[in-house]
């Protein structure tokens, strides 16, 4: 098994103890989806069901141009906004491109950073990803950085070797210590939208190792799995005790499935 232990200092101790003291977060990502009409009944939809519970966070995160539709429709609900990524620079000649303090302008508290589609339709790099991770710290937001390996780097035995480097690049650029204003969130590529999932033990497996990856900071990061998570199997990944939520995609355009799944947190 390869051995990272330069990113930081193994740390000890009782798994569930510690996850006493983090708090559980479940993300829903829209992806390229929603028109105003169906963001409308969406919401309506979530936030009537969803009052909030103790222990658990939640947030939304839709595309660019629905930001201050859904910041509306949350502002007397307890789940907080998020966007789908963020520029690397802080402003500028780089046309298309949105800036975290553009973002925390609309009040935006999460942002994603390095999803696997971004990283394969979009070649976002390991590096532009880091560079993504402090310009999102710098505008007070919350970087949600996605790491995760390919089916053939699974197949091949490189899972956590994949997932180490993309943790190392971000720590040599921000330090260890910025994962005290951060949340991780683990997507095997080839579980993501196929309907596959990892296996309770595959997924616990990952996050445990991304935890001791992160040291001192690892008992206080919040990881998240995301995979092809439903309300039917959250409840048995939730169990487990290094995964503090999910990040959800297609769960996350049905108000029934969402709210579901964040009851399965609660």
């Amino acid at each position: 098994m390869p051995n990272f232990a330069n990113i930081g200092a193994r740390f000890k101790g009782d798994p569930l103890s510690e996850r006493h003291s983090r708090q559980r977060l479940v993300v829903g990502n829209w992806k390229m989806n929603g028109s105003l009409a169906k963001n409308a009944t969406l919401l309506n939809g979530i936030t009537a069901q969803w009052q909030g519970a103790d222990g658990v966070e939640t947030a939304l995160c839709p595309p660019y141009v629905y930001l201050s539709q859904v910041a509306d429709a949350l502002s007397h609900s307890p789940i907080e906004l998020g966007a789908q990524t963020v520029s690397e620079y802080s402003n500028g000649a780089h046309t298309g491109e949105v800036s975290g303090a553009m973002l925390a302008d609309l009040g935006c508290r999460y942002v994603i950073v390095g999803h696997n589609e971004r990283r394969r339709m979009q070649g976002e790099t390991s590096h532009q990803v880091a560079e993504k991770f402090y310009a999102a710290q710098q505008s007070g937001l919350i970087p949600i950085l996605c790491v995760g390996e390919s089916e053939q780097e699974r197949d091949a035995g490189m899972a956590l070797e994949t997932i180490g480097h993309q943790l190392l690049t971000v720590v040599k650029r921000v330090g260890l210590e910025a994962f005290a204003r951060a949340v991780v969130a683990y997507e095997p590529v080839w579980a993501v939208g196929t309907g596959k999932t990892a296996s309770p033990e595959q997924a616990e497996e990952v996050h445990r190792f991304i935890r001791a990856e992160l040291g001192e900071l690892g008992p206080r990061t919040q990881i998240l799995y995301g995979g092809s998570v439903k309300p039917g199997n959250a409840e048995q990944l939730f169990a487990l005790p290094d995964i503090d939520g999910a990040l959800l995609g297609g769960a996350s355009l049905s108000a029934d499935d969402f709210v579901a799944i964040c009851r399965a947190a609660a």
